[in-house]
């Protein structure tokens, strides 16, 4: 005989397993559609095909999101958490040296772009001229890989005892390094094919930063 204890557990794990193939439905959906925008584009991509390729139904797909926008949405705010984090380790290993810079411009370059085509295709080019929705997630994004970039480059400043030429110099900072990022993946991963060439850009383009960071430094200060 079964007791109610024994049948509550039954529930739960049952519904614990419900929980966990929705999960991964979700996931399988979202992977579908980041191959597929990347690969075709988001607006020459329909419903029915990311579907196909997920091996759900097209109302599976309208059940876990609302349209292809929001598929879109989704896969904008995942990839932008994975970098910000992804950044965000580097600099911790680093402990905010000025030589974190160039640990990110690698990380970004090498451990991003490069292992992760279909995400900056995304990222860079099918999220951009979208809809207003999309272009303030986009903002969203932006804003906040530049803040906390910004707060990177105070704690470098701190570490170093040093101040900045003026206050704005560190959100200055953070926006062209940012800029850089974003131009570097398209001039050279999305518009060209010079992956092969990425290790000697990311080491010029960490050059490059540490030399303008160095020149915003006051310079009445040892």
């Amino acid at each position: 005989m079964v007791t109610a204890k024994e049948n509550d557990t039954k529930m739960s794990r049952s519904a614990l397993r419900r929980i966990r193939e929705k999960e991964q439905r979700f996931k399988t959906i979202l992977s579908a559609a980041e191959t597929l925008f990347a690969r075709k584009g988001y607006n020459q991509t329909s419903i029915e095909e990311i579907a196909d390729m997920a091996e759900v139904s097209t109302g599976s797909v309208y059940f876990y999101f609302k349209n292809k926008e929001d598929l879109l949405i989704k896969l904008m705010q995942e990839i932008g958490y994975y970098l910000r984090k992804l950044l965000g380790e580097e600099l911790r290993k680093t402990d905010f040296s000025l030589n974190s810079l160039q640990h990110i411009a690698f990380a970004f370059l090498r451990d991003f772009c490069l292992n992760h085509p279909e995400k900056i295709t995304i990222f860079f080019r099918e999220s951009v001229g979208q809809s207003a929705e999309v272009e303030d997630q986009r903002k969203e994004l932006f804003i906040k890989l530049t803040s906390e970039i910004r707060d990177a480059v105070l704690k470098i400043s701190e570490g170093l005892g040093k101040r900045f030429v003026t206050e704005s110099s560190p959100e200055l900072i953070a926006v062209c390094i940012v800029g850089i990022y974003e131009r570097i993946a398209c001039h050279y991963l999305l518009w060209q094919d010079r992956s092969e060439d990425m290790m000697d850009i990311a080491g010029e383009t960490s050059s490059f930063m540490l030399g303008g960071v160095s020149n915003l430094f006051s310079q009445d200060e040892t």
